[in-house]
């Protein structure tokens, strides 16, 4: 690890204004220190914002919630509101990491971390995301968890965030801050940016700014649903998930909001599809209809050709469990 210097804020202004240039901010590190001893990434300093005042979780006006950015993955999936309005959001973190991690990892972090392509990791291979210009070692190389939707030739990495999913499916919005002190709201649709010809920027936040709230809407009607396929019980990214939440009523689906995991470079969503849903009677036909339009676009490179065929079945698996009431 190279040497770095380390700055404790105080004030979240202070931590932006300490993170101006070079710099990067650590809370529970869960993700970042690895990167660090891997000389992966090699910040100038590191800005401590474990002291800051974003720990808490809040009822909003509106019947949301107001999540803080230094809320642990634990403490948000335990949270009784979470649990009873919004249990998609507990059961992708709980399906996340494992306990340990989920007891250190924050919200603001879980949502930034990078992804988990063995070549991102590997500083002798070629990586356009970890150095631009040098190529892309896993489209030719061992690509099996790796995306078949939203890539380009530059770059087929996946967001390995399970959390970012069920905030996707949610509509959740992330606020900022900003070293001149100005604050914005985004979509999680508007935070995250596809690879394109510059994998390296994952994110639209500029240098030194800060995420220091997540803002859930109102809960809404319909079944939750998280389902997350992966080659081992615990401690394993996602080769597919899915986000569900569906709604019908007098035998005909009224609300469809569904998010993927473990297919594309950020969290994945496709409002056709969803539109395809409402209005119709749930069956099993209109569900491959949905999962064939989901996947129409998607490529595999090889070894992550599997991903396709296990989507289709994995999505239509979960609107067959959430419209399961309506007796199809």
């Amino acid at each position: 690890m190279r040497s770095f210097d380390y700055v404790r804020a105080d004030s979240a202004e202070g931590a932006v204004r300490d993170a101006a240039g070079g710099a990067a901010f650590i809370a529970g590190g869960t993700n970042l220190i690895d990167l660090m001893k891997l000389e992966v990434m090699s910040p100038e300093t590191l800005v401590d914002i474990n002291r800051l005042a974003m720990k808490g979780i809040e009822d909003t006006a509106d019947g949301g919630l107001r999540i803080g950015a230094l809320v642990t993955n634990s403490d948000l999936a335990n949270d009784s509101r979470v649990r009873r309005n919004w249990p998609v959001l507990s059961r992708a973190l709980l399906a996340g990491a494992s306990g340990q991690l989920r007891n250190k990892a924050t919200t603001g972090g879980n949502l930034l971390q990078r992804t988990r392509c063995l070549y991102f990791y590997d500083r002798a291979s070629a990586c356009n995301k970890r150095e631009p210009g040098t190529g892309c070692a896993a489209q030719e190389g061992f690509n099996r968890i790796l995306a078949v939707l939203g890539t380009s030739e530059h770059c087929i990495a996946t967001h390995p965030s399970d959390m970012a999913v069920a905030m996707r499916a949610l509509g959740a919005e992330v606020q900022t801050l900003k070293e001149d002190g100005t604050t914005r709201r985004l979509s999680l649709d508007s935070l995250y940016l596809l690879p394109g010809d510059r994998p390296n920027r994952e994110t639209v936040l500029a240098p030194g700014e800060l995420i220091t709230d997540v803002i859930l809407p109102a809960p809404v009607q319909g079944r939750q649903i998280y389902r997350k396929v992966r080659d081992r019980a615990s401690y394993a990214f996602a080769l597919v998930s899915v986000a569900g939440i569906v709604a019908v009523e007098d035998g005909r689906i009224t609300r469809a909001d569904l998010a993927f995991g473990g297919l594309a470079p950020k969290p994945w969503r496709n409002r056709e599809v969803e539109d395809l849903l409402i209005g119709q009677a749930p069956s099993e036909a209109l569900f491959g209809k949905a999962a064939d339009l989901l996947l129409a676009e998607a490529r595999g490179f090889g070894a992550n050709d599997f991903k396709i065929p296990l989507t289709r079945r994995t999505l239509v698996s979960v609107l067959m469990e959430l419209t399961q009431e309506a007796g199809i």
